[in-house]
């Protein structure tokens, strides 16, 4: 029997994002991933077709942080013993621009399809909030380590730079990345225009990434700064990450992995809610 508006039940669910009575999004009907490889490779080709901007602007950012504090600082600095601030500065400026261009590439993705409309052509096939989950944070991982990398090259050069355990340096990048791919995922389901994502990262995403110890250690700081800074998920970021590369951090990295393991965990699960739910993508 048709459904009174033309359609049947199932092309009628089809329209509203594939969801059951309980308002969640129904599991692909095809087996294998096809939904998730889909998205992502439509997410990484959406920044990459304009990666003069994305990722080359990004680049050449932390390089003019490296120029203007290296040069200012690195006689009037020593942060640890044998390093140099110059070299202290190259992995927070990586992982900085890591942390943030993970961040721009999933909360813009979604506040780009919720004013422009094609969000619909999203929610429209039958894809779990696992496969959206996972192919948004996947793509704002992907962006964040090429812009990464790309400092890294470049910076490079500028410091003598040694690399005491590449585990820590991929472990913290990829947990890093990931958690500010979910925050971005967040902040862009719960914005509907951009002044309001523009506050969600000029209020909370940059204060708590240039107060996480990227420009200088936190032992510098007086004791009540101190304590304000290991309240921040963002300083065992980079703490972490550090950590690889000189074989010394302000904390141990082990302690630095489970908070931001922690931290991941929490946002995550918020994350796979809002998706589960559809709050604020079907109207």
């Amino acid at each position: 029997m048709k459904h009174p508006a033309g359609l049947d039940p199932a092309q009628q669910d089809a329209r509203h994002g594939g969801g059951d009575d309980s308002g969640h999004l129904a599991p692909m009907a095809v087996g294998g991933l096809v939904g998730f490889r889909t998205l992502l490779y439509k997410e990484v080709l959406r920044f990459w077709k304009v990666s003069f901007q994305t990722v080359a602007a990004p680049v050449l950012t932390a390089i003019l942080y490296l120029l203007i504090f290296g040069h200012v600082l690195e006689d009037r600095v020593r942060v640890y013993d044998q390093i140099s601030y110059t070299a202290f500065l190259v992995p927070g400026l990586v992982m900085m621009s890591i942390l943030q261009n993970a961040f721009a590439n999933s909360s813009s993705s979604l506040i780009q399809s919720k004013i422009t409309g094609n969000l619909v052509f999203v929610m429209l096939p039958p894809l779990s909030h696992w496969e959206m989950f996972g192919a948004y944070v996947t793509a704002a991982i992907v962006r964040g380590l090429a812009v990464g990398l790309g400092v890294l090259l470049v910076t490079v050069w500028f410091a003598d730079l040694h690399v005491a355990n590449v585990a820590w340096i991929v472990v913290f990048a990829l947990l890093g990345a990931g958690m500010l791919g979910t925050l971005g995922l967040i902040a862009g389901i719960w914005a509907e225009k951009f002044d309001q994502l523009a506050a969600f990262q000029n209020f909370l995403i940059m204060p708590a990434t240039f107060l996480s110890g990227v420009f200088y250690s936190i032992h510098s700081l007086p004791a009540f700064w101190q304590t304000v800074s290991h309240a921040n998920p963002f300083f065992y970021m980079i703490d972490g990450f550090r950590h690889g590369f000189f074989g010394v951090s302000d904390v141990s990295p082990w302690f630095s992995l489970a908070v931001v393991a922690s931290a991941f965990a929490v946002v995550a699960t918020i994350a796979l809610r809002l998706l589960q739910t559809g709050y604020k993508l079907r109207h």
